[in-house]
């Protein structure tokens, strides 16, 4: 029995469901269980005894239960990179003279009794909770920390993967891990000083020849700024459907090749193979030297 102003039975109660179970082990003998104790079960509990006689006996005095939650201090709870953030473990309860607390990141054991990171690092950000050893099962609420961190793992993506021809598309992206998110992005081409693009994608249609080279991308939020690797474009010349002139020439062991002479639109007028299949992008002079003479 819950004493309030007026007593009432424990199971009565819409929260105690499932959780309270009366035992009555013996003649005189009767037991109560709490189960999943919360701060809401704190209460004077009395024993009533009612007899087929319509008798009423209370057990006096009554029994003081105080339930207490294990709390997590964070202190802050919100740093930048490098900064020192200390956590603390308490409960009002006596749990022994040196009690040993367990501290949980994202719900995996990370270390026991006080916790301090110093400095606090990106990799430190997360959810943290703490229970006292013995009593695992009775964890803490878990606070949040959160660390701000300039852009770190800045790279770039080209689509499509494969060959680019000269008039089609190719796109740029950049990603980077940061908190806040990178909120500027900036396209640089290898060996030209002014930036080519602003934004976290940048397209390229058309392409020419003279898109070929090296690029990279800057990611900057208020706490930093940090440049990606280099990312090769290389454009394919796109062969004209052109009449070719053909020659042959008699090889080592006297078979034949057969060398053909055709535009392409790098304006290079190239000889190449025929069965190696060759690309009409190889350059043409020291190949026509060797082979046509």
């Amino acid at each position: 029995m819950r004493i309030s102003k007026h007593p009432v039975d424990v199971r009565s109660y819409p929260e105690s469901a499932g959780r309270v179970e009366y035992n009555r082990n013996t003649e005189n003998h009767h037991t109560m269980t709490i189960t999943h104790l919360t701060e809401k079960d704190s209460a004077e509990y009395k024993f009533r005894l009612l007899t087929t006689d319509e008798g009423r006996f209370s057990g006096l005095p009554g029994v003081m239960l105080t339930v207490t939650d294990i709390l997590l201090e964070m202190d802050p709870t919100s740093v930048s990179e490098g900064e020192r953030v200390t956590l603390r473990c308490r409960t009002k309860c006596t749990v022994g003279l040196n009690p040993t607390y367990i501290w949980y990141k994202n719900g995996q054991i990370t270390s026991y009794n006080r916790l301090i990171l110093d400095p606090v690092s990106s990799e430190d950000a997360g959810n943290y909770s703490c229970a006292v050893e013995g009593l695992e099962r009775i964890l803490s609420p878990e606070e949040t920390l959160t660390v701000r961190y300039g852009p770190k793992n800045t790279s770039v993506s080209v689509s499509p993967s494969g060959e680019i021809v000269e008039g089609s598309s190719v796109t740029l992206t950049c990603s980077s891990d940061a908190n806040p998110p990178v909120d500027k992005h900036t396209w640089y081409k290898k060996n030209v000083t002014s930036p080519k693009a602003s934004g976290q994608s940048y397209s390229i249609t058309n392409i020419i020849s003279e898109d070929r080279g090296e690029y990279y991308c800057e990611a900057e939020n208020k706490y930093g700024r940090l440049n990606s690797s280099s990312v090769s474009v290389d454009v394919q010349c796109k062969k004209k459907n052109s009449t070719s002139t053909s020659n042959t020439r008699d090889t080592a062991d006297d078979g034949q090749v057969s060398l053909l002479e055709s535009e392409c639109d790098c304006d290079d007028c190239v000889f190449f193979v025929e069965h190696f299949h060759s690309s009409c992008c190889l350059f043409f002079l020291s190949i026509r030297e060797t082979l046509v003479q």
